[in-house]
């Protein structure tokens, strides 16, 4: 299948505001684009009053015409992680399942973007985690980073976890990037430096545009 893997070096680093914005900024170029996240949790958290839950973003973003309910296939109230919101929930995650969902997800579509859950090592089971589901995929893997004190190690460990599977990192995004401090400005310099990754930026952005924000990444480069 042709598309990205967007993961994070950690949880509410951006991959959803990333992912989205790559949706949006294909679908603006007239691609047929397809989203995909395994799994989302934090369901019953309050709704965030400017961005909507994660499948109904990228759901929006996207030009597949997903609902929501078909951009992952399974959902959780807690906010905890995959594996264990599955076990407080008395259900069970099944990788095959999710290998596919997304093979269905990219089915008639040009590209298919998939969002993963938390860092490249989160447990979607005891025993297979987000990386497993990206190797299985296939596909170039995109990076989103903060931009100040502490992401270089977690970029690194996240470059360096994906290379050990063989992974393909395709491309690093730190974000929100606005009026960058020295440190952020060096940190960007650095992580490209030592990953040998060329480091992408995104602007702070708003669901509404999402299509403009996308069109500052290098996604052709990833494709």
């Amino acid at each position: 299948m042709r598309g990205v893997f967007v993961t994070g070096t950690d949880t509410g680093v951006g991959k959803t505001v990333v992912a989205g914005a790559i949706c949006a900024a294909l679908a603006a170029r007239g691609e047929r684009v397809a989203a995909y996240k395994p799994v989302v949790t934090g369901t019953d958290d309050p709704p965030d009053p400017v961005w909507p839950a994660d499948h109904e973003l990228l759901a929006s973003a996207a030009s597949a015409g997903q609902r929501p309910d078909e951009i992952t296939p399974y959902r959780f109230g807690p906010a905890l992680s995959p594996h264990l919101a599955a076990q407080l929930a008395g259900a069970e995650i099944e990788p095959a399942h999710l290998r596919d969902r997304a093979c269905d997800a990219s089915a008639g579509a040009d590209v298919l973007v998939c969002e993963g859950v938390g860092g490249l090592l989160v447990p979607l089971t005891e025993r297979y985690s987000v990386r497993d589901l990206a190797v299985d995929l296939g596909l170039p893997l995109v990076v989103v980073a903060r931009t100040g004190l502490g992401t270089i190690n977690h970029t690194r460990l996240t470059v360096e976890a994906a290379r050990a599977a063989r992974l393909d990192v395709a491309g690093i995004v730190m974000t929100p990037w606005s009026d960058p401090e020295p440190i952020e400005e060096s940190n960007r310099e650095i992580v490209a430096a030592l990953t040998g990754v060329a480091v992408s930026v995104l602007a702070p952005t708003s669901p509404d545009t999402l299509a403009q924000a996308g069109q500052t990444l290098p996604v052709g480069d990833w494709l």
